[in-house]
């Protein structure tokens, strides 16, 4: 009989180590008195009813590891067996090896009987078997100890697989802590290389839009990008989204004009199988990668009216119904939209819903063209030359003093864009060298040389003159803010006789 007595010393014993295999003698000797035995092993036995090479003993006899995959349909909960003469046993169901050989390990090794429990544990069964070296030393009054005795085994086993699986789940924190403080760091250099994290603009204009997209982006407000084509509306977006709650989630721009109107319904709002002739699987669509993020969606304005409703349901509803789909699907996003149109004037036509327009009106951002903060043009170059010495694996390229003024004449129509384009094509051309005018091949002005120099002067000297002001005349910090290095700013000081 098992006593409180023993009961206590088996729970103290086994709360103080977490692997139970440390303790197993300790555990023979102390279960000694109530069940006589010569031998004591335990094998754990996984869901799928077959051993597991999980064995314990407390002795050096014939100890059978390899176990894995043995049928043990007879080893139910409650099950037990007593053998009175191993010699006659003919399907020992703890090992793989024959049944022959089997016997003749435990006869050499003395064992003459043998009595085994089952008793069900945290996640799997348990299998207690008592030795002996005498012939019938167990008889049926012995089950309930054995049983209870495998019972506070299988609290033990139980508190050691917690304990590992407590252990896992740190690792796994761990694990997924590093991971998400590599994926950070990818994921600021590769923005650093869109140009995210270094805003580039000096002007007045400029600095608003970034105070207006630092001021929204701690809410969960739609945003209205509007300007034209190359103002920076997608740099402005993944600011956004990089300076939000949501910066953690994916960022997801879908260009509205670049697909057709079926197409973008099933890339925004994703299909269900057989929603129409080719559809062979479940897609999610753009919204569902975007969960947990931010949704750009450029050029807006070319949106179907079909596709409107859709959206305009995401905005009231936070849901929304997959093509052939009838069960509506939480929308967790962010939306940013973008725009080069006027969408007043496309709500005035009936090509845009004006309900959906109000939507996206919420809080608008509008980027000016570059040619109406020609001053930027200066912040924005040394940017661009930066990120392309990058990408071409080499230092920045230099430019000279008139390669600069033809920049500041230069219209820009196609705006930060057409900018950056001009610098690559550029810098390959000047292979490491100076930029000049040559290189940049830029349309001809319409105006004379002469005018374009004054004008360009008299704009550099402005410029100067603003940028030093804001820097309260540290000189290092606003050649930093011109692209100009110390001795360049002296010079340019000199000569347009700044005080």
């Amino acid at each position: 009989m098992l006593t409180l007595e023993v009961s206590e010393q088996l729970l103290r014993l086994l709360g103080s180590v977490l692997d139970i295999r440390q303790v197993f003698p300790e555990i023979s000797a102390i279960v000694q008195p109530v069940i006589p035995h010569d031998r004591l092993t335990m094998t754990l036995h996984d869901g799928q009813r077959s051993l597991v090479a999980h064995a314990f003993s407390n002795d050096d006899g014939p100890f059978l590891v390899r176990i894995h995959g043995t049928h043990i349909e007879a080893l139910q909960d409650g099950w037990f067996r007593i053998v009175d003469d191993i010699s006659t046993m003919t399907d020992p169901p703890w090992t793989d090896v024959e049944p022959k050989d089997y016997r003749t390990q435990l006869s050499d090794a003395g064992y003459r009987s043998v009595m085994s429990v089952i008793v069900r544990g945290r996640h799997q069964r348990i299998a207690l078997h008592f030795w002996s070296k005498q012939a019938a030393a167990f008889s049926d009054a012995d089950v309930p100890a054995a049983r209870l005795i495998a019972l506070h085994l299988a609290l033990g086993v139980s508190h050691e697989q917690l304990a590992e699986a407590a252990e896992e789940a740190r690792a796994a924190r761990r694990r997924a802590q590093k991971l998400a403080q590599r994926v950070e760091a990818l994921s600021e250099a590769l923005d650093s290389h869109r140009g995210v994290t270094r805003m580039a603009g000096t002007s007045a204009e400029w600095r608003r839009v970034v105070t207006a997209a630092t001021q929204v982006a701690a809410t969960e407000t739609t945003v209205l990008l509007t300007g034209e084509s190359g103002t920076g509306k997608e740099v402005i977006s993944r600011y956004i989204h990089r300076a939000s709650t949501r910066r953690h989630g994916p960022f997801v721009a879908v260009n509205c004009a670049a697909l057709p109107e079926p197409l973008l319904e099933s890339e925004l709002f994703g299909h269900e199988r057989g929603a129409f002739t080719g559809a062979q699987q479940r897609k999610p669509g753009q919204i569902d990668v975007a969960a947990g993020g931010v949704l750009l969606l450029d050029e807006v304005s070319e949106m179907a009216l079909s596709a409107q409703v859709k959206l305009l349901r995401v905005l009231q509803e936070r849901e929304f119904t997959r093509l052939g789909g009838t069960r509506p699907v939480k929308a967790d996003i962010r939306l940013i939209a973008a725009t080069n149109r006027d969408l007043r004037a496309a709500v005035e036509r009936g090509d845009f819903r004006d309900d959906l327009y109000y939507r996206l009106q919420v809080f608008g951002i509008h980027l000016p063209p570059l040619r109406e903060r020609p001053e930027d043009i200066v912040a924005l170059t040394a940017q661009f030359l930066e990120d392309l010495g990058q990408q071409f694996g080499r230092a920045p390229a230099g430019i000279t003093y008139d390669a600069k003024a033809a920049l500041l004449a230069h219209p820009w129509r196609g705006n930060a864009r057409e900018l950056r384009n001009a610098l690559e094509r550029a810098a390959i051309l000047a292979e490491g060298g100076l930029i000049t005018p040559e290189h940049l091949a830029l349309e001809p002005l319409a105006r004379t040389d002469a005018a374009t120099t004054t004008d360009v002067r008299e704009m550099e000297r402005q410029l100067i003159t603003r940028v030093l002001r804001e820097a309260r005349g540290n000189k290092s910090r606003a050649a930093r803010k011109l692209g100009l290095s110390r001795k360049q700013l002296y010079h340019r000081i000199g000569m347009y006789g700044i005080g």
